[in-house]
């Protein structure tokens, strides 16, 4: 009798049908709890509104008793229908109990916990939406349950809430998002199904903008791309496809960069489906954020380079790649070669001219500081690149770092090869000054490119070594004078043989006297000897495609030099064997080849300086 004392205002018989086993007599004992909370409504009692909640809760929901837990299910539900549009002011008391039994060991007691919570949502509609964390909390977990009937039941309780975010504009997203970003690495397939269903329902709705979140979400969804229900990957790539689209309307409202090298890692996948939907999506991303994307080129190239090489049977992944590959070039430009200087002009003075040095004799001799025009320190710094383009710069070192990389991997396919020198080359074209720090370690890997099975790969290769040889900012890099008048290195750094006999001293002299033209840099005569060293010691190079490599250089350079160079250059050659087999090469291109057409007519006519 004191325990029924102690659950007034509940009456002794409500308290006994609500620990019944039979549902209807627990159903009765809802309906007068219901009657009885009506009436401390309009009696706006809320301190006994209060104490039947709390009564119901402690004694009977969080109850060791699996019966009187189930009456206190109900009875919480009855509470809320009987509160109406008072629930809200109830409902942390009213939500957290029955969660609370989402966790129970009996499969019946969940599903009626499933029911409770429903009628309390229905009743409370936007007013839950404070709670929304852990409702959905629990609706994730139960979303996995084995039990059929529990799952069907939260299944209703989800869409009840999903109509609820959608109708409302209350939303609180910046709330949510921690708990999604931790929840969508679930790797339960009901799991994420649930997780898919609610990022594809906040995403349908205007005033909540998921896009702004995306970077905290992508790494997820693409994972969850990987599953091998074909029903959950569907899903997932509807909602990839409709980020996208949201991406190609708004792209001034993405946050690009943040997410460049999560797609630079799923373009690398072993999942034909996450490999091809990240190059799309890093293919749009390319083409909308132009160079901002720049950053990272290194990443992006070792995503991209392997797949120009796969066959038809990823023919999708290589043609997107391609595109990928040929948009991140037309983003390197000639400012780019400037960037370091534009940034040093920021911060040293300019070094005065020669012809300001010679108008202000009196000041340099005197040891006076000329005086500076402060009118001109207060102009503003004039730069050739708009704003954009300076701040963000090129990462020259990592890119070439990893063309370096795949040259030297003998397992890349020759697309990828092909590929890596049309970059070199464009590089050395748009950014000479600083890829030119970069030749002297370049230098040997595309010599030995040159023995390359493929012609295709050897006439890029040659193309990169001529435009090396070529390049006036070549003049100043690397060994040999810079003024480039004469863009020959001096005999140390050639390490040109003697021969037998010959005094060094004449070698010196021959060297001094080789050809030359504005047009060649220190690197032509560099390259000439180490490619009739590379004839020199693969003799099968020389043969199958000595003429072949010597003919196309004749195209790319100036084929006077060339004969030239390398005539002066066998002078000294100590394999006398070597040397005669090389001009007699030389010879027959010389006569034969339609490359020399010019040449042989210079020749003919005397007309050769």
């Amino acid at each position: 009798m004191n325990a029924e004392r102690d659950m007034a205002p509940l009456a002794p018989s409500v308290v006994r049908a609500l620990n019944d086993k039979l549902y209807e007599k627990r159903k009765v004992a809802a309906l007068e709890i219901e009657k009885l909370v009506r009436e401390f409504v309009a009696q706006n009692n809320t301190s006994q509104i209060k104490h039947v909640i709390q009564i119901l809760s402690q004694e009977f929901a969080l109850s060791q008793h699996p019966h009187s837990r189930k009456g206190g299910l109900i009875g919480l539900a009855a509470c809320s229908i009987a509160l109406g549009k008072d629930s809200g002011l109830y409902l942390k008391e009213l939500i957290e109990p029955v969660l609370t039994c989402f966790n129970d060991a009996d499969s019946r007691l969940r599903y009626y916990a499933c029911e409770a919570l429903y009628n309390i949502v229905k009743v409370a509609r936007g007013s839950v939406l404070p709670h929304f964390n852990v409702l959905f909390d629990g609706l994730s977990k139960l979303a996995a349950d084995p039990d059929p009937n529990v799952k069907s039941g939260s299944e209703l309780l989800d869409r009840l809430l999903k109509d609820i975010v959608t109708e409302s504009n209350q939303f609180d997203l910046v709330g949510f998002i921690p708990l999604l970003r931790e929840r969508i690495y679930s790797n339960n397939q009901y799991a994420r199904q649930f997780i898919i269903s609610w990022i594809l329902v906040l995403e349908s709705v205007p005033d909540i903008n998921l896009l702004d979140y995306l970077p905290e979400i992508l790494d997820g969804l693409f994972q969850i791309l990987g599953d091998n229900s074909k029903e959950i990957r569907k899903m997932c790539e509807v909602a990839l496809g409709e980020f996208l689209k949201e991406i190609k309307k708004n792209p001034s409202s993405v946050k690009f960069a943040e997410m460049a090298n999560i797609l630079v890692i799923h373009c690398q996948a072993a999942d034909d489906l996450i490999q091809l939907t990240a190059m799309c999506w890093m293919r749009e991303f390319i083409q909308l954020a132009g160079r901002v994307m720049l950053p990272y080129s290194s990443g992006i190239l070792t995503a991209v380079l392997p797949c120009l090489s796969y066959d038809d049977r990823k023919k999708n992944i290589k043609e997107v790649a391609n595109v990928c590959n040929q948009s991140l070039m037309k983003l390197v430009i000639p400012e780019d070669d400037e960037v370091d200087e534009a940034k040093q002009s920021m911060t040293l003075p300019a070094e005065p001219t020669s012809e300001e040095s010679f108008s202000k004799p009196e000041a340099a001799s005197s040891g006076e500081s000329p005086l500076v025009d402060i009118a001109v320190l207060n102009q503003p710094l004039f730069f050739p690149c708009s704003a954009e383009r300076i701040q963000v710069t090129l990462n020259l070192d990592g890119i070439v770092q990893v063309l370096d990389c795949h040259l030297h991997d003998t397992s890349i396919g020759m697309m990828t090869r092909i590929a890596v020198l049309k970059w070199l080359y464009h590089l050395y074209i748009k950014t000479p000054r600083k890829m030119f720090r970069h030749t002297d370690s370049l230098f040997p890997i595309l010599l030995r490119t040159l023995s390359d099975e493929s012609d295709e790969v050897i006439l890029k290769d040659l193309e990169v070594l001529a435009e090396i040889a070529s390049s006036p900012a070549g003049q100043t890099e690397g060994p040999g004078p810079s003024d480039g008048s004469d863009a020959r290195p001096g005999p140390v750094e050639l390490h040109v043989p003697a021969r037998a006999g010959q005094p060094s001293s004449s070698g010196t002299k021959g060297l001094e006297c080789s050809p030359s033209t504005p047009t060649m840099n220190s690197y032509f005569y560099k390259f000439m000897i180490n490619l009739l060293k590379r004839f020199s010691s693969e003799r099968k190079l020389l043969e199958t495609r000595g003429a072949f490599i010597i003919r196309q250089l004749c195209l790319l350079l100036n084929a006077e030099n060339i004969f030239h160079s390398m005539a002066d250059i066998l002078l000294r050659e100590e394999d006398l064997k070597f040397a005669s087999t090389m001009v007699h090469t030389l010879n027959t291109i010389l006569l034969t080849s339609s490359e020399l057409f010019q040449l042989r007519n210079q020749l003919k006519d005397l007309k050769t300086p």
